[in-house]
């Protein structure tokens, strides 16, 4: 768009520019009226006599030469960070392998169609044998003989057997092969919001890229999957960048400790935007532990439902300040929660001693807990909390009735 000046902009310039000339007139010239102007020469200078008038800001041969040494002191600290970087990868890659993964799908009664699908996992010992952990929808619907995993090394093996679970996208392929180099496994979720943090895999099927990012979020349990979603959710967000076919590779602290699986990104265009999610290391090793010991995963179950809404009005109608923890709409007949003499409008504030953020959680940790375990419950109740014990049941015993 143009930018015009208006004609009162204009008178207004115009006087200021002739106060302006007259004021020079007057001054200059007020005793010698008709004085023609003249332009003034200026004097040629010697090359001896130039001058630089910024020379007093710039930096002495001498001064540089002392920034130099500085700049090299305070490189030093970057340099042993960056060197605890280098042994992490050195350490780590030769445990991260790369998959493909071919699956064949129908398209009709007899069309059938191949579909190529690439990703990562992490080479570990478990149970006394040695695995991969991936991502189950990395390897699902793939017969064994189209499974392929390569090494750091550039070596091609085939995993043994397969286990997957649906609900949480874990998935273990058993190894035979042995002196395998493996990944050290954190043994708890003591990763923290801030925390740096490396993601390891093979982005658009660039085996082994590292990438350096932090935690930026941690308990994630209601994201919008798609079909085929994960039921139950409890991710770490990174921004680490993690790209399609880091699917299944480590998420791993500055210890070299594996504290999460890589599984998705949240993302407009397809690519990394600084937004991805990792299962945590305990979740897996949950799942994981139990693929291979029983082939499969027992979860327990408590028998509540639960207010996917919970709002302000209603904890305040229910006598809290705020909406937290999760508030129990329903009871299961004959299930723990009845036995131990839950009810609608209770809210559960803890399971096991850890606090509960909302239904999600509480669901994340009931599906995380042995079954048979007994659990202390705080629980908030006609504006009263209330401890109580539940012995969990099996998940599997009310879900198949």
């Amino acid at each position: 768009m143009a930018v015009r000046r208006t004609t009162s902009e204009q008178t207004r310039h115009g006087r200021w520019a002739a106060c302006l000339v007259l004021i020079v007139a007057g001054t200059t010239f007020a005793d010698e009226p008709g004085t023609s102007l003249r332009p003034i020469q200026p004097t040629a200078a010697g090359r001896a006599e130039r001058i630089d008038p910024f020379s007093g800001s710039r930096l002495s041969a001498d001064e540089r030469e002392r920034l130099y040494d500085e700049v090299a002191q305070n490189a030093r600290e970057f340099e042993r960070q960056g060197a605890q970087l280098r042994r992490l990868s050195l350490l780590l890659r030769p445990a991260v392998v790369h998959i493909d993964a071919r699956k064949t799908s129908r398209r009709g009664r007899t069309a059938r169609e191949d579909e190529e699908e690439a990703g990562s996992g992490v080479i570990t010992r478990l149970a006394g044998q040695t695995v991969v952990i991936t991502n189950r929808h990395v390897i699902h619907r793939a017969e064994l003989d189209n499974i392929t995993i390569r090494l750091d090394n550039g070596r091609e093996i085939q995993p043994a057997r397969i286990w997957t679970d649906a609900d949480t996208d874990i998935g273990v392929m058993l190894l035979e092969e042995a002196d395998l180099p493996t990944a050290r496994l954190s043994s708890r979720d003591g990763v923290q919001i801030g925390d740096m943090v490396l993601a390891i895999g093979s982005p658009f099927g660039l085996a082994h890229s590292v990438t350096l990012g932090i935690v930026s979020a941690k308990g994630r349990r209601d994201l919008d999957l798609g079909e085929g979603g994960i039921r139950f959710q409890n991710f770490i967000q990174t921004d680490a960048a993690i790209n399609p076919g880091n699917s299944g590779g480590p998420l791993v602290n500055l210890r070299g400790e594996v504290v999460g699986l890589n599984t998705c990104i949240a993302s407009n265009s397809g690519g990394n935007e600084g937004i991805g999610f990792a299962i945590p290391i305990s979740m897996v090793m949950f799942v994981a532990r139990q693929l291979v010991e029983q082939g499969t995963v027992s979860r327990a179950y408590l028998g509540v439902a639960l207010d996917k809404t919970f709002s302000l009005a209603t904890a305040h109608r229910l006598g809290m300040i705020r909406p937290v923890g999760a508030r129990v709409t329903g009871i299961t007949p004959g299930s723990p929660a009845e036995t131990i003499g839950l009810q609608p409008n209770d809210v559960i504030l803890e399971f096991g001693g850890e606090p509960i953020d909302d239904d999600d959680h509480l669901v994340s940790l009931v599906s995380m807990t042995p079954t048979d375990q007994r659990v202390r419950l705080r629980v908030f109740r006609n504006g009263q909390p209330l401890s109580l014990e539940v012995t969990v049941a099996s998940r599997d015993q009310f879900e198949q009735q």
